[in-house]
């Protein structure tokens, strides 16, 4: 099962990047890649390290198990429910990214303006995409658990939490003002009806 669950993360990565990037640039002329933004004093440029840092584990855990350099040997039944979930996450990954269209984007370009995608899923959570990774490196580490695949969960954990409050929920208050501030009012920031924005102060004061 390390195999099949190394086989999926780097299926996974081809199509959740190396796609999905392809896609949007045949539709909007570019890739939606903005990398890494800021310096270490900021709490964004570390979400961005961490994100990277998350993806990187997430492949060495079940690579490392494979090669048997970190030994992983987990009872077969919560190996099947590791990729029950695994496959759920990253097919909630890319619905959540194609629900975006146009407006998908890694990293944020505080010159850019996008549309504020409020239909489907996002009507209910701001950050479906977030949550959807987050439960498949659940399932890649119940498949390998690993302290590598623990790593890459926490991981992704922080940098999802940097990224979202300290990076895009500024710019899409300063870019999107009242729009924003209503939307997200109604919509969780992961999990409907949690994480909820008073729309009538600023980030200091969220939930």
């Amino acid at each position: 099962m390390t195999g099949a669950a190394l086989a999926l993360y780097v299926l996974a990565l081809v199509v959740l990047f190396g796609v999905r990037s392809w896609v949007q640039r045949r539709r909007t002329g570019h890739t939606g890649f903005h990398g890494i933004s800021g310096t270490p004093a900021d709490a964004g440029w570390w979400g961005g390290v961490l994100f990277v840092a998350a993806v990187v584990l997430g492949l060495a855990g079940p690579l490392l198990a494979v090669i048997d350099v970190v030994p992983a040997d987990p009872p077969p039944a919560l190996q099947v429910v590791g990729l029950v979930v695994a496959l759920l996450g990253f097919a909630a990954t890319l619905a959540a990214q194609t629900g975006m269209g146009a407006s998908w984007r890694i990293g944020v370009d505080p010159g850019e303006r996008t549309e504020l995608v409020t239909s489907g899923v996002f009507a209910h959570v701001r950050n479906p995409i977030f949550i959807a990774m987050t439960i498949a490196q659940l399932g890649v580490l119940l498949m390998v658990p690993t302290w590598v695949s623990a790593a890459a969960l926490i991981a992704l954990v922080v940098a999802v939490q940097l990224q979202v409050r300290a990076v895009e929920e500024p710019y899409l208050r300063s870019v999107h003002g009242p729009t924003y501030d209503t939307y997200a009012a109604r919509a969780g920031r992961f999990v409907p009806g949690i994480g909820r924005l008073d729309g009538t102060i600023r980030l200091t004061g969220a939930a």
